[in-house]
């Protein structure tokens, strides 16, 4: 009976202490997380340029396409692709045997009409014959000189020269074509590429945007005192030369939604021609800016967040407008104040009103911090 006593007491012994065991867990509450250590910085102001970013296409400042304006077979050509010239000197000629023998037919002709008008004029002053035939000899004369000059010209024409300086580009045509002035392509071009220009266009609000933050009552005035561009090569290399804008078409374009910038930018080792791309970099200057480092971000439903360090141990979640991103910095508008303490890094690991041991760090080694790894 003793052993029966036993075996009916002992789970209800062990079942009471289970219920006391749990009764003092929820007293005690939740148990708070431990804390862990995490880097901090304080809040600075900075002058910080960023930069936006527009494809451009380039061309010399001059850009002369060269043509024939008489029709014939290429017979020399007398430079090379990428060949400096200067304005006038020769580049093709054409064959113009035929033209000669033209030539030396319509000068005969000027000649025989010449003849004539010499040979009725006598006869007009003593009045044999009427001075209809004189008029009517002289305009076949007048006739045969126009005849004349045009196959000269187009001799000349047979001679093709460069119309501007500067260096000859690709050469489509060579010895032995059959050329005239409704070929497709020209025969070379010219370009002048000791300055080059770039073309980018800009939407509406962006160009809104760019011109209101330049100082100036009047667009000339504002073009004027806008600041240098840079010019991103389609290698991604920066171009060692700054450019300057030169012209804005202020029409939108209707079809396209944008308007028209031009800019120049000195070539003195010709590193840049005509047809080359890339992308020009507007710049736009933050004075006393707010920032705080891209690794302490995170965003949530399209809203930036930061983790502000409330009572020196509490990081708690506080929502910031960014207006910009640069060199590893978010650029804020508001949400947070010089001064004030942020988790820098892992904050992936942190909850709302999280405990943590702050370690001070120098703001800008965890931003070249960032550039290292991403380099």
């Amino acid at each position: 009976m003793r052993k029966k006593n036993i075996f009916y007491t002992l789970p209800i012994a062990l079942g009471t202490l289970l219920l006391i065991f749990s009764c003092g867990q929820e007293k005690a509450g939740p148990q708070m997380p431990q804390a862990l250590p995490f880097p901090v910085v304080t809040v600075p102001t900075k002058t910080v340029t960023a930069y936006s970013t527009f494809p451009t296409s380039l061309e010399g400042i001059i850009n002369s396409e060269v043509r024939a304006k008489t029709s014939g077979y290429i017979t020399k050509v007398l430079v090379d692709e990428g060949e400096k010239v200067r304005k006038g000197q020769t580049l093709f000629t054409l064959e113009t045997q035929s033209l000669n023998q033209d030539a030396a037919a319509a000068k005969a002709n000027v000649s025989a009409a010449q003849v004539e008008v010499n040979k009725l004029k006598p006869l007009v002053e003593k009045n044999i014959i009427s001075s209809v035939q004189l008029e009517t000899a002289k305009a076949k004369l007048a006739q045969a000189k126009s005849a004349y000059n045009a196959i000269a010209a187009n001799i000349g024409y047979a001679t093709i020269k460069s119309p501007v300086d500067g260096y000859v580009g690709a050469i489509p045509y060579r010895e032995g074509a059959l050329i005239s002035p409704s070929s497709p392509k020209p025969l070379t071009t010219v370009a002048n590429i000791e300055k080059i220009y770039a073309f980018f266009s800009l939407n509406e609000k962006a160009y809104l945007d760019f011109i209101e933050q330049n100082e100036g009552n009047s667009l000339e005035e504002k073009i004027k005192n806008l600041p240098k561009v840079r010019l991103v090569l389609a290698n991604g290399s920066l171009y060692d030369q700054e450019g300057t804008i030169e012209t804005i078409n202020s029409q939108v374009n209707p079809a396209t939604g944008t308007v028209s910038f031009r800019a120049v930018f000195d070539n003195p080792n010709r590193l840049l021609s005509s047809g080359y791309s890339g992308s020009i970099q507007l710049p736009k200057t933050y004075e006393d800016a707010v920032v705080v480092p891209e690794s302490s971000t995170y965003e949530r439903q399209g809203v930036t967040y930061v983790y502000k360090v409330v009572g020196d141990t509490l990081a708690t979640t506080n929502s910031i407008h960014a207006i910009d991103r640069v060199n590893n910095l978010v650029i804020v508008k508001e949400g947070i104040k010089p001064g004030e303490k942020i988790v820098a890094k892992g904050v992936g690991k942190l909850r709302d009103k999280t405990p943590i041991i702050p370690q001070p760090v120098d703001f800008d080694s965890i931003v070249k911090g960032i550039d290292k790894i991403f380099k």
